[in-house]
């Protein structure tokens, strides 16, 4: 590794290098995490509270039940769920029979997935009624011959999980009619898998534990492969940072979290539920966060002392009127990733929680934090913070080579986080690795002397208006500023005198701002050319289901 400068700003007890091999397997961390916890809180669900002795229970069972269908070591077999008790049973069963889990957007169209099934040659999959209609449009052009069907209230209870399921199926409508012939409900699955005898295979450290697929808004989706050692190294990496802001806890007081990122995106995956179970903390499941009202009743129940997010998620909790009937007195770190935070929304919330964002970065590639910023800054930074432990970044110019101090340049990772390459696309893979092993992001960042970075934007997604690069980030990051704006995204659109022109389109706070307001704004905090030429009105944004804006749409739609 080179000097890594950023090793000097490193909050006190969080170690420049940590052992990464712990674990040799994400099987074994479940067994021991599961053996450690038993009789902590793991889930609650609806109101429920599950334990990890039964998440134990049922994984193991459903773990028994997938070896009996003939599938063998290395196979890989999809789970399509929202953010239900379901999905970490799923998981933990997967890994336990020696199996490959495969995270699949609930949201996807069957053409999505269809192509998410073949790509990762998926024999089985454990997915919602809900979706179970997308399933079956594409299921017969697709390798999976076994299907384990949920419904929302299996872990309810008897009379709980019945009225749950009759008002999502009956009242809501939200499952719509389908016929997946063959399929096992959930509880049949476990039913038989208690009476069947389970086997723990042996995993190496090297051998993939998911294959977790990049967003595909940019063409077709890869899975980046995810092996044993880079979710464990990750899981461990997350851990040693966020000591500091643990102390804030008291001594013997379970760490509970708010989990509201989707659990099937790797931040979810990672950050919410691995670490938990790690460390023996609760996650709170919100099965709908687009539900903020919903969601903040939720929360009013419980004393909750970490909050991962995203800032579209952020942003909509702290404008929603019922934010202040949820007590944030004990929140002692909210992390921000996916997506850049912007300023605006750090300050509100700041303002009204007393917690800062702290804003990280990584990638589906990346398992995946790759950087943070310290969890006990007392501010919003504006920036990505530091490398975590054992990584190593550097920005690289297009023909590869390091760039100067105070130059932009392409993030560049190395580290035991970093996949082993695009599932069965070695051409692909050869485009982001370098021959030192450095994974290249396609983001565009700076770095100061302390050896903070930060992101000025995607390479693809830079507007050059008469050859003045134009980083969209940055232009939203202003106008979040002016009370009155909700939502911004920027995009570059055709101009015949500069070639291309700065777009943003905004979604109103205030109903009464104009155009005349936010064009009087951006001159004052704007140069010249970064100033938007069009400025475009709209009641939402279009994004992914994740949160991210997706500026192609808004480029597309001139």
């Amino acid at each position: 590794m080179t000097a890594r400068p950023w090793l000097n700003a490193y909050p006190a007890g969080v170690p420049a290098d940590i052992n990464v091999t712990k674990y040799q397997s994400l099987l074994e961390l479940i067994d021991h995490a599961f053996a450690t916890h038993s009789q902590k809180l793991a889930y609650s669900f609806m109101g429920t509270a599950i334990t990890y002795a039964q998440t134990d229970s049922l994984s193991k069972a459903m773990a028994s039940y997938l070896q009996g269908l003939g599938l063998k070591q290395g196979d890989r077999v999809a789970v399509m769920l929202p953010n239900v008790p379901q999905y970490p049973v799923a998981v933990a069963a997967i890994l336990r029979a020696g199996f490959v889990v495969v995270n699949v957007n609930p949201l996807y169209t069957s053409r999505e997935l269809e192509h998410q099934l073949k790509d990762s040659g998926s024999k089985a999959i454990i997915i919602i009624e809900n979706f179970a209609s997308t399933l079956q449009a594409c299921i017969k052009n697709t390798p999976v011959k076994h299907v384990v069907l949920c419904a929302m209230g299996d872990q309810l209870g008897l009379l709980k999980g019945a009225l749950v399921n009759y008002v999502v199926r009956k009242k809501k409508k939200m499952v719509p009619a389908f016929e997946l012939p063959g399929a096992v409900r959930f509880n049949a699955a476990i039913a038989a898998g208690t009476r069947g005898s389970y086997k723990k295979p042996t995993v190496k450290s090297d051998e993939p534990a998911v294959l977790q697929y990049t967003g595909g808004t940019t063409g077709v989706s890869k899975g980046a492969v995810l092996l044993n050692s880079n979710l464990v190294a990750n899981i461990l990496q997350s851990e040693a940072w966020y000591q500091p802001a643990l102390k804030k806890i008291p001594a013997g007081e379970q760490i509970v979290t708010v989990c509201a990122l989707p659990l099937y995106h790797i931040f979810g995956f990672n950050a919410n539920m691995m670490l938990s179970l790690h460390m023996g903390g609760a996650n709170i499941l919100i099965a709908n966060p687009r539900d903020i009202a919903g969601m903040l009743k939720e929360l009013t129940k419980f004393k909750f002392h970490s909050f991962p997010a995203v800032n579209t998620l952020f942003n909509g909790m702290v404008n929603h009127p019922d934010f202040g009937t949820v007590n944030w007195s004990n929140l002692a770190i909210s992390i921000g990733g996916g997506s850049a935070v912007q300023s605006g929304v750090a300050k509100a919330w700041l303002e009204k929680t007393g917690c800062p964002i702290v804003e990280g970065y990584g990638l589906s590639e990346t398992s995946p934090s790759a950087t943070c910023n310290p969890v006990d800054s007392k501010a919003y930074s504006g920036n990505i913070g530091l490398p975590m432990p054992n990584t190593d970044i550097k920005l690289l110019d297009d023909d590869g080579n390091e760039v100067a101090m105070g130059d932009a340049g392409e993030i560049a990772i190395k580290g035991p986080q970093v996949m082993a390459g695009y599932w069965q696309r070695p051409d692909e893979t050869d485009k982001v690795m370098t021959a030192d092993g450095f994974f290249r992001t396609g983001d565009i960042g700076i770095v100061d002397e302390r050896g903070y970075f930060k992101i000025v934007d995607r390479k693809k997604d830079m507007v050059l208006v008469s050859g003045f690069n134009v980083y969209p980030n940055e232009v939203e990051d202003v106008v979040s500023q002016l009370p009155g704006v909700m939502e911004c995204a920027v995009v570059g659109v055709p101009d015949e005198k500069s070639g291309e022109a700065v777009k943003l389109v905004i979604v109103k706070k205030d109903p009464a701002m104009t155009e005349a307001n936010v064009r009087e704004f951006c001159r004052a905090n704007l140069t010249g050319y970064k100033q938007p030429k069009v400025i475009e009105f709209r009641t939402e944004l279009p994004k992914t289901a994740v949160g991210k804006i997706l500026r192609r749409e808004l480029r597309d739609k001139k």
